[in-house]
């Protein structure tokens, strides 16, 4: 158990928890059994874990959130499964993410360096990757993947089972049915793509002829009136010998089941 030092009294925790010594633990806060916290973490207050959870290191969980609860999916019978989260997350008020179940791998993954806003829902057998910013009452249905460096808009849904690409873009109000190719901004209900994540680009130092490399294969697969195999086809011998970077966004197209975002 942590130092009592770190542990508010009025704190109930499961004795098969296991928690680094220096955690802090706020008021009300309520752990279940099976936890794991790493070192560096911080609960503040009214946090409740649900079980079955391992939690890395230096995250910072605020007030009401509700993480490794049970799934809301009907076919959940009380099977063992587990919620992973990585290290450096930042998880606000409210938000909640959820155990995986056993018809997929039993897990559902937060990895590290991410922001999940105010009433985030994260819900069961979620792949998540690093880096990602999500906004205010953004909705994850289940099964869903998401890479990294990926920013999602305030009020957005994403359908079950889509993929999201890495530094993509998802513009607030939006309502994603189909899977986002990676570098592509996408807004709307149904949401549509609008061209690439230029700003996050420009951002990150990204040279001129990476991005325009990048537009000239976002005009191949949705200007040129070609389907996604010829646009891919033509990316690879015209684009990638010189931008390596399109290679994520041949991947995000060709591991597409949904069909993408047009």
């Amino acid at each position: 158990m942590s130092s009592k030092e770190y542990i508010h009294p009025t704190a109930i925790i499961d004795s098969s928890a296991v928690i680094a010594p220096d955690v802090e633990i706020g008021p009300y806060c309520i752990i279940g059994p099976q936890v794991t916290i790493g070192a560096g973490t911080k609960l503040h207050s009214h946090v409740v874990i649900g079980g079955y959870t391992r939690i890395g290191k230096h995250n910072q969980i605020f007030q009401f959130a509700s993480i490794g609860e049970v799934c809301q999916d009907l076919k959940y019978n009380g099977e063992e499964t587990w919620l992973e989260i990585g290290d450096h997350n930042v998880i606000r008020e409210h938000a909640s993410l959820h155990r995986g179940t056993v018809q997929d791998q039993s897990l559902t993954r937060l990895g590290s360096h991410n922001l999940l806003m105010v009433n985030t829902h994260i819900a069961h057998d979620c792949q998540i990757g690093d880096h990602n910013i999500f906004a205010n009452n953004v909705g994850v249905a289940g099964h869903v993947h998401i890479a990294s460096h990926v920013i999602v808009g305030g009020n957005s849904g994403i359908h079950q089972f889509c993929r999201v690409g890495a530094y993509s873009m998802i513009g607030a109000a939006s309502l994603v049915v189909k899977d986002v190719p990676a570098y592509v901004t996408v807004s709307g209900n149904p949401a549509h793509a609008f061209g690439l994540n230029l700003e996050g680009m420009r951002r990150r130092g990204w040279s001129r002829e990476v991005i325009q490399g990048l537009r000239e294969a976002f005009k191949l697969v949705y200007k040129e009136n070609l389907t996604t195999v010829e646009a891919v086809a033509r990316i690879r011998a015209e684009i990638l010998a010189d931008v390596a970077e399109v290679q994520l966004l041949i991947d995000s197209i060709e591991q597409s089941e949904r069909g993408i975002v047009r």
